[in-house]
């Protein structure tokens, strides 16, 4: 297994891709094209100016130390609590106050729209908050009757 370029953090945090010719580009970002249906699959190292400058077809097949650090990187960049279970909302029309349960610990947010909710091909569903950020349930049916009925009003 080898990657045709390298990656490595400068002293000042920055991934850095060195790329097979020898030519070097400081502040690059890594970035999935998939995130929720191929994590694992297509992945792009893209400069500062948004120009993609490496591809990655398949995580698995980039060796160890290099896609730990991809990974880590990708980790820093993506924050999609996952909700394990709604706790309360606060009326069934929007926007409404929601508070949930994630893999994160508890927090609230608020519930702009009903658009705001997107069911995803393999079953999971995509909430957006108020904010822009995004908490994934990755199942519906695997949540507890509770949060299923409360969940239901919105759907």
């Amino acid at each position: 297994m080898s990657a045709d370029f390298d990656l490595e953090r400068d002293a000042f945090g920055q991934l850095v891709l060195t790329l097979a010719d020898g030519r070097r580009h400081a502040g690059v970002s890594v970035v999935r094209a998939f995130p929720l249906s191929a994590p694992g699959e297509h992945i792009a190292v893209v400069g500062s100016d948004g120009h993609e400058l490496a591809w990655i077809a398949r995580l698995d097949a980039v060796p160890p130390g290099l896609r730990a650090l991809i990974e880590d990187e990708l980790k820093q960049r993506e924050f999609m609590p996952v909700i394990r279970r709604l706790l309360n909302v606060s009326s069934v029309v929007t926007p409404s106050q929601w508070q949930v349960d994630t893999d994160r610990g508890q927090t609230r947010f608020t519930l702009k729209s009903e658009d705001d909710i997107r069911r995803l091909g393999d079953g999971s569903l995509l909430i957006a908050d108020s904010h822009g950020v995004h908490y994934r349930i990755p199942d519906l049916q695997a949540l507890d009757r509770h949060s299923r009925r409360l969940l239901d009003r919105f759907l």
